[in-house]
Formats: C-alpha cells, sequence, structure tokens
C-alpha cells in the first residue's frame, strides 16, 4: 500500500480511444491514478481527477523511469504499474522492477514477447508448436531448408502484428530475405516451418488459473496478409465442441507460460485434418475491433478487465451470454503510402450483420501508421452463427470502395 493509505496505480498510457478512460475501470475514490502518456492520449484521460499526469515523447524505458521515480518521491510510491499495450508490457515489468512494485517480473514477461523462448517453454509442455529455431550468424539458407524444410517463416523474435515477417518458398528467396533482415540482423530472428490451415485466435481473463471470459474466433485471411494490402476479418466460433477444444488447447498454452491471472489474445493454426498448432500469444487484449466486438456483444470491457486483474482488483462484471455470433473487418490503408481519402462507401444499409462502422475523414491522410485503428475501413458484424457473419465479412471485404489519390511521399500533396 501507498505510503497515503489509497492504492496508488502507475499507468503508462499510448491509448486514444475508449480503452484508455482508466478512470471507468475503479470505483470513484476507491484509488488514485497517475499517468505518463503520449500526447495523442490526452484527451481520453481523466486530468482532472489524476494524481499526476506526464506527457513525454516517447515510452521508452529511459524516458519513463525517471519521471516515475519522480512521481513516487512526489505522491508516496505505487502499488501497481499498468502498461496495458504490447508495445509496453515488457518495459512496464521492467518499471516494476526498477521501482519496487509488485507484479509481473521481466522474466516472467520476456516469454510472452520472444517467440523463441514462448515457443520452447509451450513445446516442452506437450503442446503442438511449428517447428522452429533461432537464427544468428552461421545461419544459412542451406542450413535452415535442411533444419526446418520449405516453405519456412522468418519472424523478429519481439515483433508484433506481422511487421518483419517473412514467407519464403525458395532456398534462394530464402538467402535473399537473410541478407535483408533488418536490425539487430539474424540473432533478433526466429525461423519456423509454414503451417498450412486456418489461423483462430482466442481473446479472454484468466484468474487463479480459469477463465473468468472466453472466446474464440476464425480469422479471415491473415495478418500477414494485411501487411501487404488485403482486408483482415475474424468470426467468432458458434458454441460446440469446436470451441471447447479450441478454448482448452488455449488454456493448456497458457498453463505452460506461467499465465494464471491475467489478459491474453492467443493465436494457433486448425490444419485441414484438425490438428492444432499454437502460434503465438500475447499478455494483453486482442487488437483491431477485438475489445469494441466483446464490449458490444458480450457486454465485457476486455481493458477493464485487465487493468483490474493486473493490480489484483475483482471482476468488474460478468460477460453476458451471447445469442448468435459477431466478428468483424479491418480494410488496410492503401498502399503505396501516403494517399488521401476522397470517397469511401457505408455498408451499414449496404450489408444488413453490419451494425457499427468507422471511416476515415473525406481528405484525411493515409500514411501506413495506422495500425489496426486509423486505417480504410472498420467495420463490426453480428448476425445468427457463425457461417452467417462469415459470409456478410466476405461480402463487406468485396463491396467496399475506398478512393484515395496518391500523394507524393516527400512533399505529402
Amino acid at each position: 500500500m501507498s505510503s497515503r493509505g489509497i492504492p496508488h496505480y502507475l499507468v503508462i498510457n499510448r491509448f486514444d480511444d475508449e480503452f484508455g478512460e482508466y478512470h471507468r475501470f475503479v470505483e470513484p475514490g476507491s484509488c488514485r491514478l497517475s499517468y505518463i502518456t503520449l500526447a495523442c492520449g490526452l484527451p481520453v484521460l481523466d486530468a482532472e481527477g489524476a494524481t499526476a499526469l506526464v506527457v513525454v515523447p516517447d515510452l521508452d524505458l529511459g524516458t519513463v523511469l525517471p519521471v516515475a521515480r519522480r512521481l513516487a518521491e512526489l505522491h508516496g510510491g505505487f502499488d501497481a504499474v499498468v502498461g496495458p499495450s504490447e508495445y509496453d508490457v515488457l518495459s512496464t515489468a521492467q518499471l516494476r522492477a526498477e521501482l519496487g512494485v509488485p507484479g509481473w517480473t521481466p522474466e516472467f514477461v520476456t516469454p510472452f514477447r520472444d517467440k523463441a523462448r514462448m515457443k520452447d517453454l509451450v513445446g516442452a509442455a506437450g503442446v503442438r508448436v511449428p517447428r522452429f529455431c533461432r537464427l544468428d550468424a552461421s545461419s544459412t539458407a542451406a542450413s535452415l531448408v535442411a533444419e526446418i524444410g520449405l516453405p519456412l517463416v522468418l519472424k523478429p523474435r519481439a515483433g508484433w502484428s506481422a511487421r518483419g515477417v517473412v514467407r519464403v518458398t525458395e532456398q534462394v528467396a530464402l538467402a535473399t530475405a537473410l541478407a535483408g533482415l533488418a536490425a539487430p540482423g539474424p540473432a533478433g530472428y526466429e525461423c519456423e516451418e509454414y503451417v498450412e490451415g486456418e489461423v483462430l485466435h482466442v481473446d479472454g481473463i484468466r484468474r487463479e488459473g480459469a477463465f473468468q471470459f472466453v472466446s474464440a474466433s476464425a480469422y479471415l485471411n491473415t495478418c500477414l496478409d494485411f501487411t501487404t494490402g488485403t482486408p483482415l476479418g475474424s468470426v467468432l466460433l458458434d458454441r460446440g465442441e469446436r470451441l471447447d477444444t479450441v478454448t482448452a488447447f488455449a488454456a493448456a498454452a497458457l498453463d505452460a507460460l506461467g499465465l494464471e491471472t491475467g489478459p491474453f489474445h492467443l493465436e494457433l493454426f486448425e490444419t485441414p485434418c484438425g490438428e492444432l498448432v499454437f502460434l503465438e500469444v500475447g499478455l494483453r487484449p486482442g487488437g483491431a475491433d477485438v475489445p469494441f466486438l466483446h464490449r458490444d456483444l458480450f457486454g465485457i470491457d476486455l481493458y477493464a478487465e485487465a487493468f483490474r486483474a493486473t493490480v489484483g482488483l475483482p471482476a468488474q462484471r460478468a460477460a453476458e451470454e451471447l445469442s448468435g455470433s459477431g466478428g468483424w473487418v479491418a480494410v488496410p490503408e492503401p498502399q503505396p503510402y501516403p494517399s488521401r481519402v476522397l470517397a469511401r462507401t457505408s455498408m451499414l444499409d449496404a450489408v444488413a450483420e453490419v451494425y457499427a462502422e468507422v471511416l476515415p475523414e473525406i481528405g484525411a491522410v493515409l500514411d501506413g501508421s495506422g495500425g489496426y485503428e486509423h486505417i480504410g475501413g472498420r467495420f463490426r458484424l453480428r448476425g445468427a452463427d457463425h457461417a452467417t457473419v462469415r459470409r456478410a465479412a466476405l461480402e463487406v471485404m468485396d463491396r467496399y470502395r475506398l478512393l484515395v489519390a496518391q500523394l507524393d511521399p516527400v512533399a505529402g500533396r
């Protein structure tokens, strides 16, 4: 407990939407909240009710640590430190260690950020993982093909959102990809077998080794496809044996990583013969429209529940029972970058299952920095079952039109 008796939580924030409204996640007067935030996050934070609020140019540990130390001295220390973004999970753990604050340690968090260590632990527990190996200076195309086979995938070990991921089908292309690896070079990458099959994701909150809430969904296309200009979608699985099998598989992987209490976004393959193969897991709620869809359909705020689980508070509310199914579609920013939006088509009246959409403003400039939020278009759907929503999501992908004008990448016009 902080020196003033009321719990004091430090939040490391980069969010600019409703899931950055941390004051909604706690009961009024139950705690003190201090924020270290990027400027983009200011509008959603409760500045008036904050114990402290500091805007920083970046959220690197070297930038945040001295600010956090100063706030601790001024306001009596912290009982928890929360950084809900994938970008901040490890640095927030390092911040806790530096400040002597309880919670997830760097040693616990590292396997959720290092894809190779992650698969070491999950595979050792008997959960099927892709064949993989770490790269180093001695790695060659020939040696990787001999060990893993073709096709294969190169991945940054600490990457996210399919950034830097390369799929290769030929040894010559692999040699070229190895030569072009970004810093820190081979030591920052892993190589794994390409697994043919549908990609699923499991989202939820764990409490004391059991699911407080869990859902499972099937992607339409892949996150890697999204980075190259293809729309990405997702549809919730119907209740039944398939859902139960997938969530049980996720539970075994989370057990292997030691996650007893906290949020997760886990991805896996389902091969044509029905085998489940672990892909990766993040120690945070899912991105894109995952949290919005879960709020709308299940009445559960994954970010609120993640925050409360992280600081040791009980669940805020139970999820509602879902009738039917739901899903979302994300349309990437058009390439090449940048471009200016000239026109776009609403899907609200065009596809019956679409109940919400977020379209870019006319005149907005799309420069490739929008992630899964400030993009070419976002759509949320609901319908009678998985098959109905899947058909509707594919229809959105087919019918949506976004008209842009390419801009000079230097002049921006």
